[in-house]
């Protein structure tokens, strides 16, 4: 039987929770949810599943000490850092090179640090079976998230014909991937019943993860190969900064998921959220009688629907409706909720301006 794996993606910046995330010291390194960091709550819903010296992170150079650090059940040397991002495909091949390098038959699941789920025996289960159908068909398989709301901010998955059940997860071969769509047209998916979130979760094997890159990405599957020999020498590092700065920048859905045809979608009813900005953070604390969602030290009158985060200080709101309130790393920041998706063009200018680069 195949070995099972898994590489958990850990290189995102993590912008939109900024001033509390930084460059230094990204979402993925802070617990924002629960009281762990995110990497290593992904790292624990892998026990019993894959153990820790088949679990690899692959994130930025400049991090992978701190990763280390937030990820102490992981042997230090299964977390590698990019030296410059090439986004998601890079990020595959260099996770599939280590997984190859370890064993050519090897199975591996894809996640990432960022995202936090609950129902975790029904997680488990789907990525049992995705791990099961990989060893045993020539498939990509992915895991749709069941939507709960027509949502702007995901991409989709079009789900066609049962392709099998096991684990008591259904699974169903992929139609099409479809980009963020407008209000209208996401309420329209839902009222189908075959579209499901996209979660940039993935299983395959080594075998047919190479052969659809050979087949739509060449470029990811040469620097695959080259790397699990780089690898298998425990010379990863050095043949990332051989091979990165030549590569394109190109993510993994429009390398593979969007060309190729053997798709098989796990339909994931597990608890799932990408913690993507702060207003994500409502559904994970409670609120006061006003609506407000208080984390830290917060004091406030006659104001409501505000979200207020406040460790180190205290911070008072007064008067005010719909706002983020942020206070961290000697940065205060006030921005409607609704222009949450800015606060990532703010830092962008910051750094362009120069001058702030402690505090991005």
């Amino acid at each position: 039987m195949a070995g099972r794996y898994a590489v958990i993606m850990a290189g995102g910046k993590g912008e939109r929770f900024w001033p509390l995330s930084t460059s230094k010291h990204p979402k993925q390194l802070l617990a924002l949810v629960g009281d762990k960091p995110l990497i290593a709550q992904a790292v624990d819903r892998l026990e019993g599943l894959v153990p820790p010296e088949n679990v690899f992170v692959v994130t930025n150079a400049d991090l992978v000490d701190a990763t280390r650090a937030a990820a102490p059940q992981l042997p230090p040397e299964n977390i590698v850092g990019e030296p410059i991002g090439r986004d998601t495909a890079a990020a595959v091949a260099c996770g599939g090179a280590l997984v190859k390098a370890k064993d050519e038959n090897g199975v591996f699941a894809v996640l990432t640090a960022d995202q936090v789920m609950g129902d975790l025996p029904i997680f488990s289960a789907t990525l049992r079976g995705g791990m099961e159908l990989a060893e045993q068909n020539d498939i990509l398989v992915t895991i749709g998230i069941e939507p709960t709301f027509p949502s702007t901010g995901f991409g989709y998955i079009e789900s066609g014909e049962k392709f099998q059940s096991l684990e008591n997860v259904e699974f169903r071969k992929a139609v099409r991937f479809v980009e963020k769509p407008d209000e209208a047209t996401a309420s329209e998916y839902l009222s189908t019943g075959k579209f499901y979130w996209n979660s940039g979760m993935f299983i395959w094997s080594i075998q047919s993860l190479e052969k659809a890159f050979a087949a739509s990405c060449p470029e990811m599957a040469e620097l695959m190969n080259t790397l699990a020999g780089y690898a298998k020498e425990g010379r990863i590092a050095e043949g990332m900064d051989a091979t990165y700065p030549a590569l394109g920048k190109i993510s993994v859905d429009y390398a593979l998921m969007e060309k190729a045809d053997n798709i098989v979608m796990a339909c994931g009813t597990f608890a799932w959220d990408d913690v993507g900005s702060w207003p994500a953070l409502e559904s994970h604390f409670p609120q006061d009688g006003s609506g407000n969602t208080n984390i830290g030290r917060v004091e406030t009158l006659g104001a409501a629907g505000n979200i207020v985060y406040s460790k180190d200080r205290l911070t008072a709101v007064i008067g005010v409706e719909d706002l983020i309130v942020v206070q961290a790393e000697g940065v205060t920041l006030v921005c409607p909720k609704d222009r949450a998706q800015e606060i990532k063009q703010m830092v962008v200018a910051l750094r362009e301006k120069g001058g702030h680069d402690g505090l991005l």
